[in-house]
């Protein structure tokens, strides 16, 4: 698997049902209710770096001992292998035009992970020559710090008990990070093109507070700048110069947002 980008690198994504009942073996009747349930199936994932082969088994062994040793090493395999998943998931989606295709999993949503080697055969099998489980860590996710700070199972009661309403905006540039974290780069500058939009509307006068007030004036005033990537991105690939803007445009939209999260309480 690679990108549209020819000079990529290649990857393979192997995935097996591990745990699924045999064929023959499946209920075709109704359970009754004090029957127990059928133990769940998992999917085993093992993502291949294909173009990153080793001399020798010693060459791997050695790379291993020290991968797995250094955290940020550990955290850049890890978000690589996430990152070929979820683009597969995506193209799963587009394939099956279905809505509710689950499109993007995170590490914490893993029951394990393994760093390892093996041959091509072995890791074609999802087997290795020898492994390691690695523990990713919630302090080192830049995803879970913000989750940490947000507080977010007091914000799904509030938002559940009709305490507290969700706007527009947030939805759309969530879906503008999940674009932008996957490479989607023309699909977050659209989306953040209208959550931008639904932002500066909802969010006006929202807080009586300095740094809110900076910073939806500087969305306000590059607003267009927003829209004008957005056209561009209805044509092609953004230059580098647009995809910085949009991933300045979206941090700062996450901020105004994370701001109003945390003064609230």
């Amino acid at each position: 698997m690679r990108g549209l980008d020819p000079e990529a690198s290649e990857s393979v994504l192997v995935l097996q049902q591990v745990g699924a009942p045999a064929a023959g073996r499946r209920r075709r009747r109704p359970r009754k209710p004090e029957e127990e349930a059928a133990p769940l199936t998992l999917t085993r994932v093992t993502a291949i770096r294909a173009f990153a082969r080793f001399e020798d088994e010693g060459e791997a062994a050695r790379w291993l001992d020290e991968a797995v040793e250094a955290e940020d090493t550990v955290e850049v395999l890890v978000d690589e292998a996430l990152e070929l998943l979820n683009r597969a998931l995506h193209a799963q989606a587009l394939a099956s035009a279905n809505p509710s295709s689950r499109s993007e999993l995170s590490a914490e949503g893993a029951e394990r992970i393994l760093i390892g080697f093996g041959s091509g055969e072995e890791a074609a099998a999802s087997r290795f020559r020898d492994a390691r489980q690695v523990d990713v860590a919630p302090r080192s996710s830049r995803r879970r710090r913000r989750e940490e700070e947000l507080r977010p199972q007091e914000r799904v009661a509030a938002i559940l008990g009709g305490r507290e309403h969700a706007g527009a905006c947030e939805t759309l540039l969530l879906r503008a990070r999940a674009d932008l974290d996957a490479g989607r780069t023309r699909e977050a500058a659209l989306q953040l093109r209208v959550g931008l939009e639904a932002l500066l509307v909802e969010l006006k006068g929202a807080l009586t507070d300095p740094g809110h007030e900076e910073d939806m004036a500087t969305l306000e005033a590059r607003r267009r700048e927003a829209g004008e990537t957005a056209n561009e991105a209805l044509h092609g690939a953004l230059t580098s110069e647009r995809r910085a803007q949009v991933e300045e445009l979206l941090k700062l939209s996450e901020r105004v947002l994370r701001r109003r999260r945390v003064l609230r309480g």
